[in-house]
């Protein structure tokens, strides 16, 4: 280990971000980078104890402990200090292929299981991770590097997030020869449409998509498989096929009125509408070209990440007030004697959305144990207010299961002119399963031969990411992508040494 000492001469430092008031004038990502002696410091903290919890990826309670995809993180922390980055990256890119996405959108597993932070705070893990693959791109380190051989065996990759991503850029390397299809008008999926600016610059994502070429992977986008692409004819050009389409359909919300109002959209809509509009439009929002939230007040309903991303999104946009719907309590701001470390804390997080919705107006967005229980539309069946109800948690006799139920009496009408569904994903998009004719699980979810694979029903296809576990983190869907690759590679080659 670096130094024995550090994690007790100092202390974290996070990169700075600006003030709130100060980014919600762009869509620009708000950080800036720590100097290069802090950055070590940072690295020094990293006590190398006995049991790295932090690379762990266990399954505690139901949760994930550490990271999923096993990053040598005491290793690099350790480079860190030294400043021996090249080493860094190498070990790093050794179990992660896009550290310059989970650097910036990953919530830190890594961190929340960390040591350090069992009696104080934990290691700076992410600043540490953004800083080695920055510095990689700056001196040539991440640059293409094509495979030297070619194996002879093609496979088609239908998705283009982190899970097929991952499946790509690993059999590629295998020297397979890859095609990812993406039915979307760029390559990224979740990573492009279904988070914001702010949070991943989408010339990130283009950064690498640009070396994944060069290193031989071809993209072919506007391609809706299932549908423009029929299923049958991949299955057979290709000598395998990788279901990677995401959990693609929006958990809607039963409520009078939902059908008939306008001005009611999913989340990813609309974040998808704003992205597309400020790449249409060099970083500018131009009028009728995006779902606006401008002068509105505007309801979300979903506490969870999309939920404060479509807070951020619409105090950018100039909304009248912003309200976050939460069906749950409020968690403890610290942790319950029933929730000890390592077990991810159940904990309340105010991020960078509720942040700023705080600065703007004056209070938290976030009301929890509530729900719309009827949306008021004017005579032209425009959204002018809901009809909002608490929550209460019950049994249910039949079920025996807790569910949380309105309480009546509690209602409360509140002006609404734009409502965002922020509500989950409930599994895999029936025509493109179909088209492939893959068994579904019980979530719908395309369900594999056995636990352990990755393999469908149909021979040749197999699935990956949240098309196949339901909705997660993009840190998880790229440990499913690379697993699934290796699968991919021994079914084409008798054995696999991914």
């Amino acid at each position: 280990m670096g130094k024995a000492t550090g994690f007790l001469e100092y202390d974290r430092v996070e990169a700075e971000a600006f003030s709130p008031l100060e980014r919600i004038k762009n869509f620009n990502e708000f950080h800036l980078p720590l100097s290069e002696e802090e950055q070590k410091r940072q690295g020094a903290r990293c006590m190398d104890c006995g049991v790295p919890f932090c690379q762990s990826g266990m399954t505690i309670k139901g949760m994930t402990s550490g990271c999923p995809l096993n990053n040598l993180i005491p290793e690099w922390n350790e480079l860190v200090y030294q400043g021996n980055y090249d080493l860094a990256y190498k070990r790093l890119h050794k179990t992660s292929n896009f550290p310059e996405f989970t650097c910036r959108v990953c919530p830190a597993l890594c961190e929340k299981a960390c040591t350090c932070g069992l009696n104080g705070d934990a290691v700076s893990t992410k600043e540490n991770e953004k800083a080695i693959i920055e510095y990689a791109y700056a001196n040539g380190l991440a640059d293409a590097k094509p495979p030297k051989v070619r194996t002879g065996k093609t496979v088609a990759v239908i998705g283009s997030g982190p899970s097929g991503l991952a499946v790509a850029d690993q059999l590629n390397r295998r020297g397979h020869q890859v095609t990812v299809y993406e039915r979307n008008d760029k390559v990224g999926g979740l990573l492009r449409y279904g988070i914001p600016n702010m949070k991943l610059e989408k010339q990130i994502i283009d950064r690498k998509i640009k070396i994944m070429e060069e290193e031989g992977v071809s993209f072919i986008v506007n391609a809706d498989v299932g549908a423009d692409v029929k299923a049958a004819d991949l299955v057979k050009k290709y000598d395998a096929v990788v279901l990677c389409c995401g959990s693609s359909n929006p958990r809607d919300i039963d409520a009078v009125g939902r059908k008939e109002a306008k001005d009611i959209y999913f989340a990813v809509d609309f974040l998808t509408s704003t992205t597309k509009c400020l790449w249409a439009n060099d970083m500018q929002l131009v009028d009728g070209q995006y779902i606006s939230a401008k002068g509105k007040d505007v309801i979300i309903i979903g506490g969870g990440d999309t939920g404060n991303d479509c807070v951020g999104t619409s105090i950018r946009h100039g909304c009248k007030s912003v309200t976050q719907l939460e069906m749950m309590p409020k968690a403890p701001d610290v942790r319950a004697e029933t929730n000890p470390w390592p077990q991810w804390p159940l904990v309340c997080k105010t991020d960078y959305g509720q942040e700023e919705a705080i600065a703007k107006f004056g209070h938290d967005p976030r009301v929890y144990t509530t729900t719309v229980k009827e949306f008021k539309t004017d005579k032209n069946g425009n959204l002018k207010s809901a009809v909002l109800v608490s929550l209460e948690s019950k049994v249910d006799k039949k079920s025996g299961r807790r569910m949380m139920v309105p309480v009546e009496g509690t209602e409360k009408e509140v002006p609404c002119q734009l409502c965002l569904i922020a509500a989950g994903f409930l599994g895999s998009q029936k025509y493109v399963t179909d088209a492939f004719k893959v068994n579904l699980d019980a979530r719908t979810n395309v369900a594999s031969v056995n636990a352990d694979s990755f393999a469908t029903n149909v021979k040749k296809v197999f699935t990956a990411g949240d098309m196949h576990t339901g909705q997660s983190l993009v840190v998880k869907a790229i440990r499913q992508g690379r697993d699934c690759a290796r699968e991919v590679d021994e079914y084409l080659m008798g054995y696999t040494n991914l």
